[in-house]
């Protein structure tokens, strides 16, 4: 395997030069967000097909971006802006003066506009998964935010709005408030409210109006019904992260004006780093320079764009390589599920072939019923040809010739495109591909498939998959299962509750359990697939005991399928599947279930599995996600687990974590992670998500995912108080599940090069600490983290390094320099184990700290900061930063959270009683001195 490294070198330089060659626009079809002369072209914004039509909401959203642009350009200093917008309307939507789509879908889309299935009301809010720098996932903005003027009084004009929350996605920079900590005490000893910059005003509000802060803040707590108001007139002109509402405030907050003290997210992700700081590396600002001159930029340009009528090709290899490893069965099994459940109805399917020529098998066909699914099913290729040559350019060009047939264009068409031939010429049809508008979704098939194949999904759009020549496994049908309609109507969708395979000996059983929840159940299918001769023996229980058998299953032989369809709903609970093994050798079995949403009115479960990029190359890891939530409500507790096939080792399974550690970057957001390392070979990797829930488990989450736009409760105007609405919040109202869920998806496929042969030497360290946190109790600093690993969040670490400061700019710039703690009886847990250690500042910061410029300095304050080593001396990256004040004032305090308070409570009550218990030694020995001293007096005298 170790070969592949070099196949094809002329191939790709030609790749490459092709495109080099290719014109802007034709390389931005696909290619999502770019910036181009300083303004932004591609920006998609999706209008959910729940969403009833409202031409308001067009004329909105325009005026929303359009105050945006130049609202952005002024707060980056002249530095970009937005050029080119996009708003996809849904196909529901009865007005017809829209353009066509070409790549662009629902699923694509930067913004998003939809209702919530959350908490949060209407808050406007972006969804980070990665970090500190990096992209976000989507803007979600809800109709209701879009169309009531009312709200603006809180969240600001909703232009600002905008630009507050597409730093979070475009920059990766995070919110500069915090609602769960609303106070804390800066370096002087103060109590501060947490905001950024420092220079925005107001004063304390008690229940019955303004009131002094030592009001507020009794017993070391805040007092309940106490809040702190902002004035409307401010002389801060920062920050956006902060409170975009403030008409003063144009710009983000810099190096000069930002508050490095505040409990926020910002300062923990960026280990206290200002937006502007980390907004000034992004790739945006070092490529491109500010516009010269006085001149604003023109205003957005708008396309209104509408899917038409949905149109899919299947375009099939059926070379003499398809004959190879059961390919061209797997193939036919999951083309066959793909037309039989998943492609929705009213969808216009065609069928094409190629070896090294290309070949029509079926024009397009409407599907309005099963009588239609069958039809297009018999066109399926039945044997591959004697030809070993295989052309992906001749069968995407009768791939098109199908697809334009209906509008005469391309146009948002989908092609499904599926091979095992190592065709070095794709690159010749790269402009046509994509000049065509059509989205192309590669499936490669064993180790010998298209090197470049996957740059044709990404180019266009599309999704990529890979299926491992292993006959027990699954993600031929996976693959297609994950291929939906991307309209965003998850409602009409297929969801996967089952998916999975196994080597049967004969005579032996594949048995086990699948939970259809009471969200699903609507198009239940079962489907049984296997290798050889005819099926195995099914039986099938439902909930109450009904039982279903192989004769109840619609057979295929060819195909080697059975399949059983549930009509109406199907009962809620465990469904129990048995398959035995009737012939007379080992052979694969596989089962999947797939369902449908039982009730428009609740979102079901779902479950979106995805990579950090399309490759990667040894020792660097791969960064598995899998998203997994209801509407935009998080689930959390769930077990979930993914497999990772190789090309030609066996599979991995690996559990991912939501506990804000790790490669996990925000701690119950519903965004599973994990670091991927145990890379076996070079090649191909195949993702698959298996999530699960018991109902025993919590799913509740306090609100929906991602970081949030600030609503303001209120102002002071001209010295009164004027109060917004309260935030509007949605409650859940669900019924209780009692069989808790099951759901698989598809993560698609990723390349990994650079894999030595032999052995693999320790190259990957402890990964870094993101979540290290400082609280001072009494005279000593508590930190608590959670443990990485010996190879980044796997295994055990074999030591810790923990250093402080008095000055952040020497522990962020210096880390070494720093002073180090003692850390010799600390020894590491286990990789996701809360640790906590405690130690005494006052030993190691009694005498006044060098400074880098020689200068001295006294502080109230300490930075923290730390790093694990492993065996083998390997180190990972610097921590996030943590800070403590070391004295606090007296009868004031920050809120602490909640474990601090009671660690807090639990160490002060101890104390209280070591207090009494001294008090009563000291006073027994007060007394028994004094009756000796009397005793001896009296005997003195009666001598």
């Amino acid at each position: 395997m170790i070969h592949r490294d070099n196949v094809g070198p002329v191939c790709s330089l030609k790749f490459v030069a092709l495109l080099v060659a290719l014109s802007p626009e034709l390389l931005f079809l696909g290619a999502g967000v770019q910036l181009r002369d300083n303004g932004y072209d591609g920006l998609l914004v999706a209008i959910n097909p729940q969403v009833s039509e409202d031409q308001n909401l067009i004329a909105n959203i325009k005026e929303m971006i359009t105050e945006a642009s130049s609202y952005l350009f002024n707060a980056t200093k002249r530095r970009v802006f937005f050029r080119n917008i996009k708003i996809l309307i849904p196909a529901t939507w009865k007005a017809n003066n829209y353009s066509k789509i070409k790549q662009e879908s629902y699923e694509k889309a930067n913004v998003i506009v939809t209702d919530w299935y959350g908490a949060r009301g209407n808050d406007p809010s972006t969804l980070q998964y990665r970090g500190c720098g990096k992209e976000g996932k989507f803007i979600h903005l809800t109709p209701d935010f879009l169309l009531n003027d009312d709200l603006t009084a809180g969240y600001g004009s909703r232009g600002r709005v905008f630009v507050h929350e597409w730093a979070h996605l475009r920059w990766g920079v995070f919110d500069e408030y915090n609602s769960e900590k609303p106070f804390y005490i800066n370096g002087q000893n103060q109590v501060k409210v947490t905001r950024c910059s420092s220079d925005i005003t107001g004063i304390f509000v008690c229940e019955k109006g303004p009131c002094p802060q030592e009001n507020c803040i009794i017993s070391k707590l805040f007092k309940e019904g106490c809040m702190f108001i902002y004035n409307s007139t401010q002389n801060a002109t920062a920050s956006i992260m902060f409170m975009q509402s403030l008409s003063s405030v144009v710009e983000f907050c810099n190096a000069s004006t930002h508050n490095q003290e505040a409990p926020n997210l910002q300062n923990q992700m960026c280990s206290l780093r200002s937006a502007w700081d980390v907004i000034a590396d992004s790739d945006d600002f070092n490529h491109s320079l500010p516009l010269q001159g006085a001149e604003l930029p023109p205003p957005p340009v708008f396309s209104l764009i509408q899917a038409g009528n949905r149109t899919v090709c299947l375009v099939l290899d059926v070379s003499s390589k398809m004959a190879e490893a059961d390919r061209l069965l797997q193939l036919q099994q999951a083309a066959e599920f793909y037309l039989m459940q998943i492609v929705e109805i009213h969808t216009f399917v065609g069928i094409a072939s190629f070896n090294s020529k290309g070949e029509i098998r079926a024009q397009l066909h409407q599907v309005n019923n099963d009588e239609d699914r069958k039809l297009l099913i018999s066109y399926l290729p039945a044997t591959a040809s004697a030809d070993a040559e295989t052309s992906v350019c001749a069968g995407l060009k009768k791939g098109f010739e199908v697809v334009e047939k209906l509008n005469g264009k391309a146009f948002g068409s989908v092609m499904i495109l599926v091979t095992s031939g190592d065709d070095e010429r794709t690159a010749d049809c790269l402009p046509t591909v994509l000049s065509s508008g059509s989205t192309i979704h590669t499936i490669a098939l064993g180790s010998s498939a298209v090197k470049n194949l996957e740059e044709v999904s990404r180019l266009t759009g599309g999704l990529k998959f890979f299926v491992p020549d292993n006959p027990s496994s699954s993600s031929m049908i996976d693959a297609f299962s994950r291929i939906s309609s991307g309209t965003g109507d998850i409602f009409q969708q297929h969801i996967q509750l089952e998916s999975t395979g196994e080597n049967v000996k004969a005579q032996h059983q594949l048995k086990s359990t699948v939970t259809v929840d009471s969200s699903v159940g609507n198009d239940t299918t079962f489907l049984v697939t296997w290798q050889t001769s005819g099926p195995p023996e099914i039986v099938l229980y439902d909930p109450s005991g009904r039982k279903y058998h192989t004769d109840d299953f619609i057979t295929n032989l060819a195909f080697r399928t059975a399949r059983l369809w549930i009509p109406g709903t199907a009962k809620p609970g465990l469904w129990t599947y048995t398959l035995n093994n009737t012939h007379h050798s080992l052979q694969a079995l596989k089962v999947t279930v797939t369902s449908r949403t039982s009730c428009s009115a609740v979102p079901p479960a779902a479950v979106e599995a995805f990579v950090e990029g399309d490759s990667t190359r040894f020792p660097h890891p791969m960064m598995i996600y899998a998203i997994v939530r209801k509407g935009f409500y998080p689930i959390l507790n769930a077990t979930v687990t993914a497999t990772i096939e190789p090309e030609t080792a066996d599979p991995v399974t690996l559990e991912l974590f939501d506990d804000g550690a790790g490669a996990d970057v925000i701690k119950n957001d519903g965004i599973y992670s994990r670091y991927f390392f145990s890379f076996a070979v070079n090649g191909r990797y195949s993702l698959k998500v298996h999530v699960s829930h018991s109902p025993s488990v919590s799913a509740q989450a306090h609100s929906a995912a991602g970081s949030h736009a600030m609503y303001v409760p209120g102002y002071i105007t001209n010295g009164n108080i004027q109060m917004n609405a309260p935030s509007k919040s949605v409650g859940r109202s669900e019924k209780e599940q009692k069989w808790g869920f099951s759901r698989v998806s598809s993560g698609g496929a990723f390349s990994v090069l650079g894999v030595p042969a032999g052995p693999q030497p320790d190259v990957f360290p402890p990964c870094k600490i993101i979540d290290l946190e400082a609280v001072k109790v009494e005279e000593e600093v508590t930190l608590s983290w959670t443990a990485p690993g010996d190879d980044f969040d796997q295994g055990q670490a074999n030591s810790y390094e923990i250093r402080i400061s008095k000055s952040l700019q020497n522990i962020q710039d210096d880390f070494n320099s720093a002073i180090l703690v003692n850390t010799s009886k600390l020894n590491p847990q286990q990789a996701g184990t809360k640790e906590i250690f405690t130690f005494s500042p006052e030993l190691f910061t009694t005498g006044p700290e060098q400074q880098p410029n020689g200068e001295t300095q006294k502080s109230h304050r300490i930075y923290v900061a730390m790093r694990a080593i492993d065996r083998n001396s390997l180190k990972s990256a610097v921590s996030n930063i943590a800070q403590a004040s070391l004295l606090i004032p007296p009868n004031s305090a920050p809120v602490l959270a909640r474990d601090d308070l009671i660690l807090k409570g639990v160490l002060t009550a101890v104390g209280f009683i070591g207090v009494i218990c001294l008090t009563i030694v000291v006073t027994h020995c007060t007394l028994n001195r004094k009756k000796r001293a009397d005793k001896k007096k009296n005997e003195t005298k009666l001598l």
